[in-house]
This record gives structure tokens, C-alpha cells and sequence, in this order.
């Protein structure tokens, strides 16, 4: 079963956003993360002048997250470190590069929607692991593998609203973060995309009236509605399919084989289905099928 399926029926939602109430609290001193242990010796590891040994020489590596998506990239006030499913997908290629990925030699950079590609084109960041959909369009101006997760777009409202999908909504405003593919869908489905800055920003709109929902992938949409428990509902089956991989500058191409590579191993050896279990598995939601990755170009 695709995750997408998961979040196919409003009751499936309304189970999830309950199970993922815990994921509120993602990245507190009880949410360790699974054990990952860097790799032991990088030296011959990668082809020489490649970004991949940069990195494991210099020791250090940034990755650009999410802070606002409880059970895939969140960091609370209080937290020294972000915690989520993305997170712990970086943590595996954080570790294959040598470097631990619970010490200070990680630089977690908050990255928003609109600013993936320019922190990538800027050098600003390595890696992004951030709800990041593959798309052709961002393809043309950064590298993305994977995918790692498949997901869904569905519509979040008000628990006592009568809504039941997007298509109720056509010529309402729906609003979704600035810079994001769901914007699009939206559009696609005759509602009127309204974009903000942040997430939590969105779901604040939908609580005070001024818009009529907030759209994007289930899996964020359910942990908002977690945290806003007989507030807020999941609705609506999913009106279309993200890729969620990992993106990294054109400059360095070398990097797809290597990410793609490390992901195929924690699909393979366990780690992986480890990293859903303990972020998104609370919610009682079914390790999904594994993606299957695209080809290098």
C-alpha cells in the first residue's frame, strides 16, 4: 500500500491526524531518531575532487529542513535538532559521508518552500530534505533524487465545516505555501491559491476564517490537524500523486548516484522502514511500498 492510499478517506485522515498528535512534540529530548552510525572510513570511499569527498573531508555537511511539519521536519523552540522522517532520511547520507549526524558537524539550515533552489544554486546548502516534490520543472534548475516517499495532496478545513473536497471549493480561496507545487493543484482544481510563508501561517488562516482550507501533502495536512484536535480535518481523497526526494546542486551531478545509492540500501537493509515506523508510524498508517528511484540522467 502507497502512503498515498493511506490518506485516501477523510476517517483515515481523522485517524492519522489523531495517531500523529505525539509528532507535535517532534525533535523533544524523548525522540531520540533511530541510531545511525556514521560510516567509519571515507578515505577511498569516493572518487577523488567529487562532492561527496569534499564533504567527508572537510568533516562537515548543511542541510536544509523543514521546522514547521511535525512528523517530517520539525523543530520546536525548545529543540537542539529537528526531527521528522525527512530528517532522518538525511541523517543515513549524513552518516555514509562519515560524519555523525547527531554532532555539531551538521548544520541544519531551515529552508522554506520558496527558497529550496536558491539555497541549493547559492551553495548555501548541500542537501535538501524538506517535503521536496520532483518535479521537471525544478529539475531544469537543481538535481533531485529519489524518490523516497510518495504522497498525496488533500485539503485540510474546519472540523465543523461541510466540505468534503477540493471541489467543493471552486472560486474559494485555499491557501498553501508560496513557492510550493500545491499552489498549482489548487489552481488545476478552480479554487483560488492563496500562498503564505509558512505553513503554520496557512493553517492559521483556515482557523481565523480568512480562507476556506489550506492544501498540500496528507501527511503534513494530518499532522496539523493533530495538533489542532477538534479544530481542524483532513477531507478529500488525494487529487494528486508527490515524489518526495532529495535535492542537491547541479554542480555536483556525481551526487544522484551516491544519494540514490544510500537510499537504496536503507531500503533494502531495514533502515528506511525504521525511519517511517518511528516518525510517521505512530499514527498507525502502514509501512508503505518503497518508492521505486529514477535513473541518474
Amino acid at each position: 500500500m502507497r502512503l498515498r492510499k493511506a490518506f485516501a478517506a477523510t476517517t483515515a485522515g481523522i485517524a492519522i491526524a489523531a495517531g500523529l498528535a505525539a509528532c507535535g512534540d517532534a525533535g523533544s529530548d524523548d525522540k531520540e531518531g533511530v541510531d545511525v552510525k556514521a560510516a567509519d572510513d571515507c578515505d577511498g570511499k569516493f572518487d577523488e575532487g567529487s562532492r561527496m569527498a569534499e564533504l567527508a573531508k572537510a568533516g562537515k555537511v548543511t542541510v536544509g529542513h523543514k521546522d514547521d511539519q511535525p512528523g517530517l521536519g520539525f523543530q520546536g523552540a525548545t529543540d537542539d535538532r529537528p526531527s521528522g522522517f525527512d530528517i532522518e532520511i538525511a541523517k543515513l547520507l549524513v552518516a555514509d559521508l562519515c560524519i555523525d549526524p547527531e554532532s555539531d558537524n551538521v548544520n541544519w539550515e531551515v529552508t522554506i518552500s520558496d527558497n529550496r533552489e536558491p539555497f541549493l544554486e547559492q551553495g548555501k546548502v548541500d542537501l535538501v530534505l524538506a517535503s521536496y516534490s520532483i518535479t521537471d520543472d525544478r529539475r531544469k534548475v537543481v538535481g533531485q533524487a529519489g524518490p523516497y516517499m510518495l504522497t498525496g495532496q488533500q485539503l485540510l478545513v474546519k472540523a465543523d465545516s461541510d466540505v468534503d473536497s477540493i471541489d467543493d471549493l471552486k472560486g474559494k480561496e485555499v491557501c498553501s505555501v508560496t513557492g510550493s507545487t500545491s499552489i498549482d493543484r489548487i489552481k488545476e482544481k478552480g479554487a483560488k491559491g492563496v500562498g503564505f510563508d509558512s505553513y503554520s501561517e496557512c493553517v492559521a488562516k483556515v482557523l481565523d476564517g480568512t480562507v476556506e482550507g489550506m492544501s498540500t501533502d496528507g501527511s503534513i495536512l494530518a499532522g496539523f490537524a493533530a495538533e489542532n484536535e477538534g479544530q481542524l480535518k483532513v477531507v478529500g481523497e488525494p487529487f494528486s500523486e508527490e515524489r518526495i526526494g532529495v535535492g542537491y546542486s547541479k554542480d555536483h551531478p556525481e551526487m544522484c548516484e551516491w544519494i540514490n545509492g544510500v537510499l537504496q540500501k536503507a531500503f533494502d537493509d531495514g533502515g528506511w522502514e525504521k525511519a517511517f515506523e518511528l516518525t510517521l508510524g505512530p499514527s498507525g498508517v502502514e509501512v508503505p511500498d518503497k518508492p521505486t528511484l529514477d535513473p541518474c540522467a
